[in-house]
């Protein structure tokens, strides 16, 4: 690490000098969403996103030479936290003088589903918590009081600009988690398998039953004895809807379906999405998920 960021400031001290425009760089997806909208209006500040909008969840990212060129220019550098972003010592390192703002600080985390040391594939991971943090909206409005608050300290002369736009979208996230605790609180099914850990907050707040999580890389492929053993787990619980989430074709989950009689649907969990997406666009993904849960918790 040390010799990749030595050569990375080496080549950030040969490169020309970039435009002084105010420059807020942000690790990932949802995090690039709530950015823009607390800068929304706002001149003169251009927002950067380190992952590309198809990159996903940052568990194993990698920092490239462009994301240390970006992070070279950045006033400040909006994080998920809770053990999402696995690169951050040495950006800390690279960049010590650079604002970081956490956005998990204040949620109550929840433990990881199991055992993460070391996977079934023997993949490592490297963070106690679950850090899909922002998919309960709840979760979301501290977060994005935290983003305000550093971005405020960040940028002084938007801090009116930016404490409006923060309390419109959290009036708007609010009015979202209502709709959603209403309709949610009626349904006559509860349990539901997921086949990665993203929505363990969002059953959380909905008092929704996860009743088995298959973690896994959904790259791999399982082997015949795995899905045989998943088969039987499904079978055991009821054969309750199974939720996969259509940023992977999860080929699994189909044959565990075919096999099992249960039910399949797709639960988005915004990691990914058009990078000129609307600024409703968390909303708008979250009503879509409730329209899928209605349908497969419903009579």
């Amino acid at each position: 690490m040390k010799k990749f960021i030595a050569l990375i400031l080496a080549l950030l001290l040969c490169a020309p000098a970039l435009a002084s425009a105010e420059t807020v760089v942000t690790s990932f997806y949802p995090i690039h969403l709530f950015a823009r909208n607390l800068l929304d209006g706002i001149e003169g500040v251009e927002v950067v996103s380190l992952a590309e909008p198809t990159a996903g969840c940052l568990h194993d990212y990698q920092l490239q030479t462009s994301d240390m060129k970006a992070l070279a220019r950045a006033d400040v550098f909006l994080i998920n936290g809770a053990g999402m972003e696995g690169y951050l010592e040495g950006v800390f390192e690279a960049f010590p003088a650079l604002p970081v703002v956490d956005a998990s600080r204040g949620v109550t985390l929840l433990e990881d589903c199991s055992d993460h040391d070391h996977d079934d594939h023997g993949h490592e991971h490297d963070h106690a918590y679950n850090a899909h943090i922002w998919l309960d909206p709840k979760n979301a409005i501290v977060m994005v009081t935290n983003l305000a608050d550093g971005l405020i300290a960040a940028m002084p002369q938007h801090a009116d600009a930016i404490a409006a736009n923060r309390d419109a979208y959290i009036a708007r996230l609010a009015a979202l988690d209502e709709e959603l605790s209403v309709a949610l609180a009626a349904l006559p099914r509860r349990d539901i398998i997921t086949f990665h850990e993203a929505f363990l907050y969002f059953a959380n707040a909905y008092d929704l039953n996860v009743a088995a999580v298959i973690n896994r890389d959904p790259d791999d492929a399982l082997s015949p004895r795995q899905l045989a053993e998943l088969c039987k787990t499904v079978l055991a619980l009821g054969a309750p809807p199974l939720f996969t989430e259509p940023q992977y074709e999860d080929k699994a989950a189909a044959t565990i379906s075919r096999e099992t009689g249960a039910p399949l649907y797709s639960l988005d969990p915004i990691v990914t999405g058009p990078a000129d997406a609307p600024l409703t666009y968390y909303e708008d993904v979250m009503r879509q998920n409730l329209t899928v849960l209605l349908q497969a918790l419903g009579e």
